[in-house]
């Protein structure tokens, strides 16, 4: 539903759109007013009459990677800006404002940030962006290049401040995806489009990495002895399943005795155990229990 009344924003986009231009230099006849015309014809004479020297200081040379952005009596000559190549400026009533499309490098200082986990943290990044409508980043701010700065320095600071330190240093590719996202929906209006940005160093307190060293290592030892209790576990187990099966062949048993005996034997050593079969003690075991057994007990 229309009130009739627009915007502020709507306006200003409103006042960024031109009409079609006149076939004549370019001139949007519904922008210019009487003293517009006046100022323009007067403009365009001193061209004439000077044409010799003024033609040489009314052309200019716009390179590929930049564009101008033209205001004639205070008002943006075009929607789109002017360039690659030769364009015409009007002495007295034209000024021009070049802006570059190459990406711009934006180096992060490092900020102060205190994590969700009350961490204090330096981190510091860098921020890829270039222009994509160089009138937007002429009529809808200041300094294009600033603004982008101060927004990413801010932009930092609160979306790491929402995570805990733990998310920052394994989680860098996606906090700074989020950034670039928040970003480049912020400088939209400007004509920015943010391209990539990266988190270099996250700094921490020399105690805080002590202790994170130490819990580092206590982990790692827990975790070693973990594996040496199930490895003991598990070797007993083996060792039950094979004296389960040495048990029911005694020959296996010598034969086993035997293979240790021929491995003790290649390492050269200068003692060897040589092992006593079980059913001798045995036999000597039963002749004993039965001498004690026969002797008199005396009073």
């Amino acid at each position: 539903m229309d009130s009739g009344v627009s915007s502020p924003e709507k306006q200003d986009k409103d006042n960024l759109v031109d009409l079609p231009p006149s076939p004549f230099l370019g001139i949007n006849s519904k922008r210019l007013g009487v003293c517009g015309w006046i100022l323009f014809t007067l403009s365009f004479l001193l061209l004439i009459i000077t044409f010799p020297i003024s033609i040489w200081m009314c052309l200019k040379i716009i390179k590929e990677y930049e564009r101008a952005v033209v205001f004639r009596l205070g008002r943006i000559q075009a929607d789109k800006a002017k360039g690659p190549g030769l364009i015409l400026i009007l002495p007295c009533i034209d000024v021009f404002v070049k802006v570059d499309l190459r990406t711009v490098t934006c180096n992060i200082p490092p900020q102060e940030i205190l994590t969700r986990d009350s961490v204090t943290t330096q981190v510091d990044g860098v921020v890829y962006y270039r222009i994509y409508s160089a009138v937007s980043a002429v009529a809808n701010v200041n300094d294009v290049h600033q603004a982008t700065f101060l927004l990413a320095q801010t932009t930092l600071r609160n979306v790491l401040g929402t995570q805990t330190l733990s998310q920052i240093l394994s989680g860098r590719e996606e906090i700074a995806h989020s950034i670039q996202t928040l970003l480049d929906d912020a400088t939209e209006l400007w004509g920015i489009h943010v391209a990539r940005v990266e988190i270099k160093d996250v700094r921490i307190p020399v105690q805080l990495q002590r202790s994170m060293a130490a819990e580092a290592e206590a982990t790692r030892e827990a975790r070693a002895k973990v594996l040496a209790a199930e490895g003991e576990m598990n070797a007993s187990k083996s060792l039950k399943s094979a004296s389960m099966v040495l048990a029911e062949s005694p020959v296996a048993l010598q034969l086993r005795y035997l293979q240790t005996l021929t491995t003790v034997a290649t390492e050269k050593n200068s003692t060897i155990v040589f092992p006593l079969p079980m059913n001798i003690l045995e036999g000597i075991g039963g002749i004993s229990y039965d001498n004690n057994k026969k002797v008199p007990s005396r009073a």
